[in-house]
C-alpha cells in the first residue's frame, strides 16, 4: 500500500485547508485510514480515523467541531477538511492505512501502532 499526503501549507489563524492522501496497491474499500500529527521533539499523535466502510469516525477533543475525515471511494482518496485553524495545529500530517477484512469495516483504528503504511507527511503551519 502507497501513501501520498498533500495540501499542506502556511495559513493565518482562523483559515482553512484540506489534505489529501492518495492510496493506492490495494483495494481501497478494505482499507482503514487515518491522520497523524508529529512537532518536533513530541510522539506522533492521533488526530482523526475513519472506518473502512466509511460510515465511523474519530477525533481527537482538540479538533472537534473544526476538522473533518472523509474519503472517496471512487477516487482512493482521503481527505481532511480542516477549519478554523488554530497555531497549536501546527505539525506534519501524516496519513495511514491499515488493511482489514470486511468484517471490521466497522471499526475506527486509532492507534499509531495498528497502522503499517504511511505517508511521507505534508506540513501545516498556523502562523499570523
Amino acid at each position: 500500500v502507497q501513501l501520498q499526503a498533500s495540501g499542506g501549507g502556511l495559513v493565518q489563524p482562523g483559515d482553512s485547508l484540506r489534505l489529501s492522501c492518495a492510496v493506492s496497491g490495494s483495494t481501497f474499500s478494505e482499507i482503514a485510514t487515518g491522520w497523524f500529527r508529529q512537532v518536533p521533539g513530541k510522539e506522533r499523535e492521533f488526530v482523526t480515523a475513519i472506518s473502512s466502510g466509511g460510515g465511523y469516525m474519530r477525533y481527537i477533543d482538540s479538533v472537534k467541531g473544526r476538522f473533518t475525515i472523509s474519503r472517496d471511494n471512487a477516487k482512493n482518496m482521503v481527505y481532511l477538511q480542516m477549519n478554523n485553524l488554530k497555531p497549536d495545529d501546527t505539525a506534519v500530517y501524516y496519513c495511514a492505512a491499515k488493511k482489514v477484512p470486511f468484517r471490521q469495516s466497522n471499526i475506527v483504528y486509532t492507534a499509531r501502532a495498528q497502522y503499517l503504511y504511511w505517508g511521507l507527511g505534508t506540513q501545516v503551519t498556523v502562523s499570523s
